[in-house]
């Protein structure tokens, strides 16, 4: 007890000698007309660590915040901090509001409260601490400090000493990923972390510019990283995740991605959580009864394993972490999250023959070169005939005709290989593997009523979206769905029949074809003489499955990544028949030719006797853009907008159009 006494007041005066006086802070704040729109100011964010032998952490998190108008009173009246009793502790030391008539409010610690923190389907323990301040007013000073002890992962095994649950489960080891940015206006952000001399440390400050120090006192090493006037991040929409533009700094004490990668292997192996189960063999062996090809053997298992295995988490033991739950359970329950689903193929390609291990991932964002362990998501990685490993992810491919998600192309992962592996890549996946083909052929009448078939083809991601009603849906609101996508276009429209093959939700016998039939009294717009419309494939059907439609191309630039939904080919393609004597006031033809590893647009529309042909190919070649993509897919989105949103007029006329 007297190491973490001595341990914390060591951290408060690091932190206080690093960040100034909140007084000199204040003044600061006050002076500078930046700040002054602001709800509220944070005068210091400071954290600093005491890093074990054990890589266990002692954190002292200590905030400074002048409010600065009612609104700021109003957002933080309730301070709140998430934390996990599996692996940390997190306590509220300090308190203290400061009026500005001098007068010292001190809250009691004691009267924080300490709950089970909001989940949504995985609920593993987490908690949270609130304290209330009561009324605050502009010109108030808040400061608190929260004293916690842990790390961020959760310990796999056993706990045989009450202090174990905060040593990481690579002990020894220390790591840590630190945002430099800000939500508020900060006058000063400080990180500071104490370890034992002789503990490899290893940092890099990405995206942005700190001032930094390493200073030696003693048996110690002290590392310093601090920002002034930090302003909150400005956001581009559709950029990619904050950690991947904005400021951070990632340290760890691991050398290398290799090591972790032995470490990963040799965690789950030791704790037996691939160990065949005979009813997971029993199972294996009818799945695959006559089955020889070696890559629908391993299509056979992974998409057995994502389409029944529910995800959802509770608290189950042992495996809450690193460590994956074993082959009985998983194979038993049928029920986890990414790793339980992820090691249950495992298990269960490894009693198919197959030499399969288990990777982590980051979804959402990228993985840097620094063995900080930025991981949110367990994969499964399988060894083919070739000696080369594919990832696998059955979390992500329920009812999806892919064994990797494109969802997550380009993304980085970890696999835990006997040998040892590197950080890995997966590929940027084909416009062609998601095309989306919407093919019409309509008629429309002189009172305004369309009618006509709506054939919708797809593959990959986009085809996962278009047979969702088959394969998710309850069968009984199969039509009702299918209806729905017409009625967005018109509440007039209504499906006469459709057509989905004889097993649609077979998504494994191959692309989606289906067709509806349909009509829509008063779609156009009806005058003397005059209709008013869009053609059909141009109103944004299926727009669910286009999230390009949902970008903001209003910017003329862009400075950061960028992201759409998944890599896609879409097709548009409609003959629709005018009523004897009418032509198209309007025609147009636009082609947008940038590269073909970004984007492409094809686009025309006219009148051929008494038919309007429109055709509109659209190819986007990544799911993340760089920066300077963004003209080349601006461009292309924008030529499917330049038909799409202008209505289209007919007139008619003493004879028919001329032939063209």
């Amino acid at each position: 007890m007297k190491r973490i006494f001595f341990t914390i007041v060591i951290l408060c005066l690091a932190a206080t000698a690093a960040a100034q006086s909140w007084t000199s802070l204040k003044m600061e704040a006050e002076t500078d007309p930046e700040y002054a729109s602001a709800h509220v100011v944070n005068l210091l964010d400071s954290t600093g660590v005491r890093v074990s032998e054990s890589g266990s952490g002692t954190f002292t998190i200590r905030r400074v915040a002048l409010v600065q108008t009612p609104v700021g009173a109003l957002q933080n009246r309730v301070i709140k901090y998430d934390y996990d009793p599996l692996t940390a502790f997190a306590a509220f030391r300090s308190v203290e509001i400061y009026k500005p008539d001098g007068t010292v409010i001190r809250i009691d610690p004691d009267r924080a409260c300490d709950y089970a923190a909001p989940a949504r389907s995985i609920y593993w323990g987490a908690r949270q601490i609130m304290i209330e301040l009561g009324r605050l007013e502009p010109g108030d000073v808040i400061d608190y400090t929260i004293d916690k002890k842990g790390f961020t992962y959760a310990l796999l095994g056993d706990l045989p000493q009450e202090d174990e649950r905060f040593v990481p489960p690579m002990r020894g080891e220390f790591y840590d990923i630190v945002p430099f940015w800000v939500s508020v206006p900060t006058v000063s952000k400080v990180y500071r972390v104490i370890a034992p001399k002789e503990k490899k440390v290893q940092f890099e400050f990405y995206q942005g510019e700190c001032r930094s120090s390493v200073r030696f006192e003693g048996d110690d090493q002290i590392f310093t990283f601090a920002m002034s006037k930090v302003m909150p991040f400005e956001k581009e929409s559709n950029m990619v995740d904050l950690y991947d533009v904005a400021p951070k700094m990632m340290m760890s004490s691991t050398p290398t991605w290799k090591e972790k990668s032995l470490w990963f292997h040799k965690v789950n192996e030791d704790y037996g959580s691939f160990e065949p189960f005979p009813a997971a063999q029993k199972k294996v062996d009818e799945l695959l009864k006559g089955v020889t090809d070696e890559m629908e053997r391993i299509s056979i298992l992974t998409h057995w394993v994502a389409d029944n295995m529910r995800y959802s988490g509770i608290s189950m033991g042992k495996g809450e972490g690193y460590t994956l739950h074993n082959t009985e359970m998983n194979f038993t329950d049928r029920c986890g999250v990414c790793k339980d689903k992820a090691a249950l193929l495992i298990s269960m390609l490894r009693m198919a023959g197959f030499e399969a291990y288990p990777a982590m991932t980051m979804a959402g964002s990228r993985i840097e070169s620094i063995p900080a362990d930025h991981f949110n998501h367990c994969v499964a990685v399988v060894k083919l005939s070739d000696g080369t490993y594919m990832p696998l992810d059955p979390t992500w491919v329920p009812f999806i005709r892919e064994l990797w998600s494109s969802a997550e192309q380009q993304q980085n992962y970890l696999p835990g290989l006997p040998e040892g592996s590197d950080l890995c890549l997966t590929p940027v996946s084909d416009p062609m593997n998601h095309y989306l083909k919407i093919h019409a052929k309509s008629s429309l009448a002189a009172d305004g009523t369309l009618s006509g078939t709506l054939t919708v083809m797809a593959e990959g991601q986009s085809d996962a979206s278009v047979r969702r009603p088959f394969t998710t849906g309850m069968k009984n609101r199969i039509r009702q769905s299918l209806e729905l996508e017409l009625l967005r276009v018109s509440p007039n429209a209504r499906l006469i029949s459709y057509d989905a093959g004889k097993n649609p939700s077979d998504y494994q016998a191959g692309p989606i074809s289906l067709t509806l039939k349909f009509v829509i009294p008063n779609y156009a717009v009806a005058g003397d003489g005059v209709l008013i419309c869009k053609p059909l494939v141009l109103t944004g059907l299926y727009a669910s499955v286009r999230s390009y439609t949902r970008i903001d191309t209003s910017e003329e630039t862009r400075l950061y990544p960028f992201k759409d939904a998944c890599s896609r080919y879409v097709e548009l393609k409609e003959t629709m028949t005018l009523p004897k004597g009418y032509r198209m006031v309007q025609e147009g033809r636009t082609e947008v030719n940038s590269t073909p590893e970004v984007a492409e647009f094809q686009g025309s529309i006219m009148q051929i006797g008494n038919r309007v042909e429109v055709l509109q190919k659209l190819s986007l070649g990544k799911r993340v853009y760089e920066a300077e993509d963004w003209p080349g897919f601006r461009e292309a989105v924008n030529g499917y907008w330049s038909f799409a949103l202008q209505s289209y007029v007919f007139e008619k006329l003493g004879s028919a159009p001329k032939q063209k």
